[in-house]
């Protein structure tokens, strides 16, 4: 395999700006929660900046030092998830020590002085497997004498992990050696448990099962979707002196049919035992925090009765029982991150490249890089926006039409190519390609929405036409239409379309060929597609071929016996033409998807690699869906006026919260 290591950058490598979305994230504003109990009183324990989740109070049996409250969680505040310290008497948080080199971390907790993590900084060897991985480091002494430790063995795979009551074990949702099949529901894990002492002799306690809890050391409990279709908590028990020799054990379900539960925490202090645990029910198209009596087989609500209408994730106790922690969408706060900024900094793997999320789908920018083109929302009639480069200041092009996938004119800075009508639909589906003509002295502060010219390049007859890119000379326009009953390429010219007659097919068969790019020389015409193995509508590839019609080419990013296994889209060129910048799936699945807002493709992480397929690399690292990438034309992008839009409350939009459970949770069972 290809070179992975990340933060070095070379010579000859990839260089300049790159724009992409992510589903769902740039809405989230999650910050962390507590409840206190019995009174339901409702605590702020992150300062509302920025993305926070996922964090374990610190009640270390070994330090009592920590005051209450303090925990250690993951935030996005530095351009990707890192791992923090919260103190009650800090006016901020505190960065922990990490993995050098890495751009993820999750599931943080801290015993005996020391950090447990999950991060996915070190290359498996393999193609679609998972690169993530359980690690410790201490958290007292200097910063350059801590060593951070790999616990997951070379060539395993580990999520989700919880440390035993004592601090000796850890228990971990792991793949192991097995390969990852392409799920994205319920993973295929095991609930693997170790001594922390000797983590390199792990045993299976359960077969299927993720995001484990334990109940003192010798009582694990975990989340799996039962034969009935809920999602259910189950409990093993054994005898941690045996050796782990009876293992794995026969789990006992514990929540009954009826209602989803998932991502359990014990409440190991309380009499009789009781988990904590998120829980989606029919009445209620929220997921809230409850608290399950194990022997009563009771549920008591805690969220529901204080925020109603949102979703609460990932539960966490602490020591003493009195308080529940999770995170939420932060509400309509009166202080902190507000807004969604146009544009946000994201950290990038390579010296030499920069990276730009945008709140919005398929950026597009303007020959000179002064500004960005994107569709706001892909399912409303949102049309087509536009953006300065530096995220300072947005209007609307196309309003009350819905659009989507743009490309603007490398020769005209006033026009932009866009498809007009539903994504997502049949071949047959009416969807048009159109020009849009502004005037850019329109593009004025006092502005708000911007008239505009739509010309529509193909016949409403012909079906669904989408995808288009424009030639680097301004006269041609590739794209996607399903006329055939395929889904094929089709060029045409780019100010009359096939209104003139001059339109040319130029791939043909029973697949779907879809998202074409064509190269700053004009030579080649990047594009996905399915021809290798037409019936699977989902495995899709990189494939080369020229305007004309001659050398396609298929572009082999992993082993030929692995490669009917690939998903990769939203293939474009680097402005120098050496490299494809995509989304894929090569990566597996970083977090269990169960424990997250609704993401498509929890695996879509972006890649570049060289024209032939070498030089693979891997830029983003999380447990979001990262697509519609571009290659901004300016590598002049004003960096330090980004940083700035974030905390401005007159820049971007206002931030909703408004997500939704996975869509594979459902209580019509």
């Amino acid at each position: 395999m290809d070179d992975h290591h990340q933060g070095r950058g070379g010579e000859g490598d990839p260089r300049g700006t790159i724009i992409f979305s992510t589903i769902g994230r740039p809405s989230y504003g999650f910050d962390l929660f507590s409840l206190h109990l019995p009174s339901l009183l409702e605590h702020p324990l992150t300062d509302f900046t920025s993305v926070n989740y996922n964090a374990s109070f610190l009640h270390d049996p070994h330090d009592p030092s920590y005051p209450s409250l303090s925990l250690v969680f993951v935030s996005e505040r530095s351009g990707y998830p890192r791992i923090y310290l919260s103190l009650p008497d800090l006016p901020s948080p505190l960065p922990l020590p990490s993995a050098p080199g890495s751009l993820f971390h999750d599931r943080p907790i801290i015993r005996g002085g020391r950090l447990y993590f999950i991060s996915a900084h070190e290359d498996p060897g393999r193609h679609f497997r998972s690169w993530s991985a359980l690690y410790a480091v201490d958290v007292q002494g200097r910063e350059e004498d801590k060593e951070v430790l790999r616990l997951t063995p070379s060539g395993s795979v580990d999520y989700s992990p919880s440390i035993s009551e004592s601090g000796d074990f850890a228990a971990v949702a792991s793949y192991g050696t097995s390969e990852w099949q392409g799920e994205l529901r319920a993973l295929e894990t095991d609930v693997v448990v170790f001594s922390l002492r000797e983590p390199k002799k792990r045993a299976v306690l359960c077969e299927r099962g993720g995001w484990p809890t334990w109940y003192g050391d010798s009582v694990v409990y975990f989340h799996r979707e039962a034969e009935d279709g809920w999602w259910s908590i189950f409990r093993a028990e054994f005898d941690p002196d045996s050796g782990f020799s009876q293992f794995p054990v026969t789990p006992t379900r514990v929540t009954p049919p009826g209602v989803h539960c998932f991502t359990p925490a014990a409440m190991k202090g309380s009499q009789g035992g009781k988990l904590v645990l998120a829980t989606r029910r029919s009445d209620t198209k929220y997921r809230h925090i409850e608290i399950f009596d194990i022997e009563s087989r009771k549920f008591m609500e805690v969220t529901k009765k204080v925020n109603p209408e949102y979703h609460h994730y990932n539960p966490f106790v602490s020591q003493n029982c009195e308080h529940i922690g999770y995170h939420r969408f932060r509400g309509k706060v009166t202080r902190g991150e507000k807004r969604i900024p146009h544009l946000e900094t994201i950290k990038s793997p390579m010296p030499s490249l920069r990276m730009l999320r945008l709140n919005g789908f398929f950026p597009a920018s303007s020959p000179d890089g002064d500004l960005v083109a994107f569709n706001h929302d892909l399912l409303s009639k949102g049309g087509i926006k536009v953006v300065r480069s530096d995220g300072s200041r947005r209007w609307t092009l196309i309003k009350g039409t819905i659009a989507f996938c743009n490309s603007w004119s490398p020769t005209e800075k006033n026009v932009i190519y866009t498809s007009i009508g539903p994504i997502f639909q049949s071949p047959g589906t009416a969807v048009q390609i159109a020009r849009v003509t502004f005037d850019l002295s329109h593009l004025r502060d006092d502005c708000e929405e911007i008239a505009c010219d739509v010309k529509v390049l193909t016949r409403e007859s012909m079906g669904n036409n989408a995808f288009p890119s424009c030639s680097p000379d301004g006269k041609y326009l590739v794209f996607r239409s399903g006329r055939s009953g395929n889904k094929n390429l089709y060029i045409v010219n780019a100010v009359d379309g096939e209104f003139d007659g001059d339109i040319r097919q130029l791939t043909n068969g029973p697949w779907i060929d879809t998202m074409p790019s064509w190269s700053p020389d004009g030579e080649l015409i990047a594009f996905s597609s399915n021809m290798h193995n037409p019936d699977n509508p989902e495995a899709f590839s990189i494939y080369l071929i020229k305007p004309d019609g001659t050398g396609l080419q298929r572009v082999f990013l992993t082993e030929k016996q692995a490669a009917n296994r690939e998903r990769i889209n939203h293939v474009c060129f680097s402005k120098d033409g050496e490299w494809l910048l995509f989304t894929a799936n090569l990566g597996g699945v970083t977090a269990e998807p169960v424990s997250l807002p609704n993401q498509f493709q929890p695996y879509g992480e972006l890649h570049v690699a060289r024209l032939d397929g070498s030089g693979l690399r891997r830029l983003t690292w999380n447990a979001y869906e990262d697509g519609t990438p571009t290659w901004h034309s300016s590598e002049d992008v004003d960096i330090g006026r980004l940083s700035l839009s974030l905390t401005t409350d007159e820049v971007g939009d206002e931030l909703t919260g408004e997500f939704d459970e996975p869509l594979w949770i459902s209580c019509d069972i």
